[in-house]
């Protein structure tokens, strides 16, 4: 007995000092680890900060000198605001819509595509969606790349559109 009494205490001091090695080499080798992981995550690299973009209604700041020849936009100062993080503008489609020009399947480069529709109403075609009319109050986002086209629209149509990153790149496709 006087045997038993004394190898249980060596077993228990045995298995403490094991347990004990283990926690201190896999505390190291976490360490490792996450030490790799910091050093791998590239740093963005810092964006200009923002400033303030304020723009009131002024006929005379809808130019036609936008995308689309059919259209006359409205910057809102948002591109230059953001450096070029975002772009807004409200689109006034001139009338009456003629297909032959306006109905041209294309896509556009962006990471970020939304507009809603201020006044008027507009009827669109987007892959996977189909034809959509879109009226006053109306919005949709436009996921990257996605072929669209505009059917037809109002005389008074106005349309906000809002795109991440303000410089794109459109791409019209064949029929």
């Amino acid at each position: 007995m006087a045997k038993q009494k004394a190898s249980r205490p060596a077993t228990k001091t045995a298995v403490k000092k094991r347990s004990g090695a283990k926690p201190a080499a896999r505390s190291s080798a976490r360490k490792a680890v996450k030490a790799k992981a910091r050093t791998a995550v590239p740093k963005k690299p810092a964006r200009p900060k923002q400033r303030i973009a304020i723009s009131h209604h002024r006929e005379e700041d809808f130019k036609a000198d936008g995308l689309r020849a059919y259209a006359k936009y409205r910057d809102l100062g948002i591109a230059a605001a953001s450096h070029g993080l975002a772009q807004a503008h409200v689109i006034r489609l001139q009338g009456p819509c003629d297909p032959a020009e306006v109905s041209k399947l294309h896509f556009h480069d962006v990471d970020f595509q939304m507009v809603y529709v201020l006044k008027g109403w507009v009827k669109t075609y987007m892959d996977g969606q189909g034809e959509t009319l879109m009226k006053e109050g109306s919005a949709w986002t436009q996921p990257p790349k996605i072929k669209h086209m505009i059917l037809d629209y109002s005389d008074d149509v106005e349309l906000l559109e809002v795109i991440l990153p303000a410089e794109f790149r459109t791409v019209e496709l064949k029929a």
